[in-house]
């Protein structure tokens, strides 16, 4: 199983996640219908052209979920209970067909849960990057992780 358990995540652990994805104007329209968001910013290439970006912008939430997505080998495959939240997202920069996403991820926080023996919850500190090692997303996520078995 490539995820760890709660225990043995420590505060101050960094993961630099090998896995990188390039995206395509396809992911983003496949999203943006998927997720029932018409915007024209993600799935009108005429339209885009007239904004400041000049094409369209991948959906912010396509790339949050691909920048956990890309943590998810090295952390938590096969160990996650749930995710129990994000908070404090921001997206520094735009991201657009073609780029390269990459992921980083710290652990900021650790505590075992007072209603569920054999679990504790981690939180994450997820930065992605594209091929310029620009930050174009952070969140801070807060996972229910098993403990080890017995």
């Amino acid at each position: 199983m490539a995820g760890l358990w709660f225990e043995e995540f420590a505060v101050g652990q960094r993961f630099v996640h090998e896995i990188r994805r390039t995206v395509t104007d396809a992911d983003n329209v496949l999203f943006s219908a998927l997720t029932h968001n018409p915007a024209a910013i993600h799935i009108d290439h005429h339209y885009a052209a007239t904004t400041e970006f000049g094409r369209p912008l991948m959906n912010s939430l396509f790339t949050l979920g691909l920048v956990i997505g890309l943590s998810v080998q090295d952390t938590t495959f096969g160990t996650t209970v749930a995710n129990l939240g994000m908070s404090e997202t921001s997206f520094p920069r735009p991201v657009f067909a073609g780029d390269t996403i990459r992921a980083e991820t710290e652990v900021t926080a650790l505590r075992p849960s007072a209603s569920r023996p054999g679990q504790g919850v981690v939180t994450f500190a997820h930065i992605g990057l594209n091929q310029r090692d620009e930050i174009v997303c952070r969140t801070l996520r807060a996972a229910l992780m098993m403990a080890r078995p017995a």
